[in-house]
């Protein structure tokens, strides 16, 4: 499992996990950017020394990621010799599936790494975990219902005669 302790020492090493959901959003706007500057402040005013910073553009939905895969070797080459933190700016960031969540949330408890959040508290008491499940649960629910919606008005949009999708070669 993953620790929880807020009993981390200051210069205790942390990696930075960002995500976006596709290539398209690392060219437009700055969400990795974003994600990592809001990690970085949480570690420095949590005094912790930021060795690496890992990234994916894929979706949320998908347990197996280049980026997770990497930092989880890196956490796994580290383990034992001081405690690392895993630093994500929000909770959808590691997963939107409660399977993925929980399958990335068990590999990085089992690599070694100690989980940390600017936007949650994670925690092994029965209150934390279902606030997290419940939090996991609702990232999900928006990536299904975003899905729906897209759908929805690109039927919409070509009823009405516009053409939704890639030009025909």
């Amino acid at each position: 499992m993953i620790s929880s302790s807020d009993d981390i020492a200051p210069g205790t090493k942390a990696v930075i996990y960002a995500r976006v959901s596709s290539s398209k959003q690392t060219k437009v706007g700055d969400g990795l950017g974003s994600q990592q500057t809001r990690c970085m402040e949480y570690a420095r005013y949590k005094s912790l020394d930021v060795v690496d910073t890992f990234t994916d553009d894929m979706s949320g939905s998908l347990a197996t990621r280049p980026g997770m895969k990497a930092m989880l070797q890196f956490l796994r080459k580290s383990r034992g010799k001081e405690p690392v933190v895993v630093s994500i700016d929000d909770i959808s960031r590691l997963a939107r599936g409660m399977e993925a969540h929980l399958e990335q949330r068990a590999a990085i408890g089992e690599a070694g790494g100690i989980l940390k959040s600017p936007t949650i508290e994670f925690g092994e008491d029965s209150d934390s975990i279902l606030v997290e499940n419940m939090l996991a649960s609702v990232s999900q629910h928006q990536r299904l219902k975003n899905a729906e919606q897209t759908i929805n008005r690109m039927r919409a949009r070509t009823m009405i005669g516009y053409w939704c999708f890639q030009a025909p070669i």
